[in-house]
């Protein structure tokens, strides 16, 4: 049997697509040692135009048939199992899980899961429907963790903003800069980051905070999950004989 295909539906925004398989490669670097080309899995991308405007409210029906369309697509084209690379997204993730035959990870319990259980006081910095649909806030009241409400939003979204206009790193450096001050003085114990387009800024955050990056949970999962269905195939099980 050959090793299986990653499926990863991303586009959303469009320029956390490269980032995001960025870390899924380094993952494969880190977790097996894979240096040639040929250690590296076979991943399909499909980058999914999606009706996800800055300057309106979203139109729910019309986002999850869009990221339904692309996960049929990745099934359809071979993918062994799905991941999207949208923290939004997920705000569907039942229905999207059950209209696909394969495995959909979930970015959610990913990230919650990877807050260390001591973290007490938990600031989220998520996209305005992220943040306003409390899906990562209801899972980590789940684990009694509290989730501090910093009235950030209007800067998370000035941040936001800025990954589709700025290129300066002293933009992001200021902004994040004004987000982990005010972090600082709540008395946060974990910032978590839940926006693809944020991830890929995230290195300009200059600051001792702990920080859980959404992306990064996911893109290692990715990894785990590919090496433990590769692992167990039954052709490798024989060779392993």
């Amino acid at each position: 049997m050959p090793a299986p295909t990653i499926g990863i539906l991303a586009g959303m925004g469009p320029r956390s697509t490269a980032p995001f398989i960025d870390l899924v490669v380094t993952q494969c670097q880190r977790q097996y040692g894979a240096r040639d080309d040929i250690d590296f899995p076979k991943m399909l991308i499909c980058s999914q135009p999606a009706p996800f405007y800055e300057d309106r409210p979203v139109d729910h029906a019309a986002l999850e048939a869009a990221i339904r369309d692309g996960l049929q697509h990745l099934e359809r084209a071979g993918a062994d199992f799905l991941a999207i690379a949208c923290n939004t997204a997920h705000i569907y993730y039942a229905s999207l899980a059950a209209s696909v035959r394969v495995e959909l990870l979930n970015i959610i319990d990913l990230a919650v899961q990877a807050i260390p259980a001591s973290s007490r006081k938990v600031a989220l910095v998520a996209a305005r429907p992220t943040a306003e649909a409390g899906i990562f806030q209801n899972a980590l009241r789940e684990r009694g963790q509290e989730v501090r409400d910093l009235d950030w939003q209007d800067g998370v979204d000035r941040l936001l903003a800025a990954t589709r206009d700025a290129t300066e790193p002293a933009v992001f450096t200021s902004l994040w800069g004004s987000l982990t001050d005010r972090a600082l003085a709540a008395d946060i114990d974990t910032v978590l980051v839940a926006c693809l387009d944020l991830s890929g800024v995230l290195h300009h955050a200059k600051t001792t905070l702990p920080i859980v990056d959404a992306a990064q949970c996911l893109a290692e999962e990715i990894v785990r999950e590919w090496l433990a269905r590769r692992d167990a195939s039954p052709v490798r099980g024989q060779i392993a004989q």
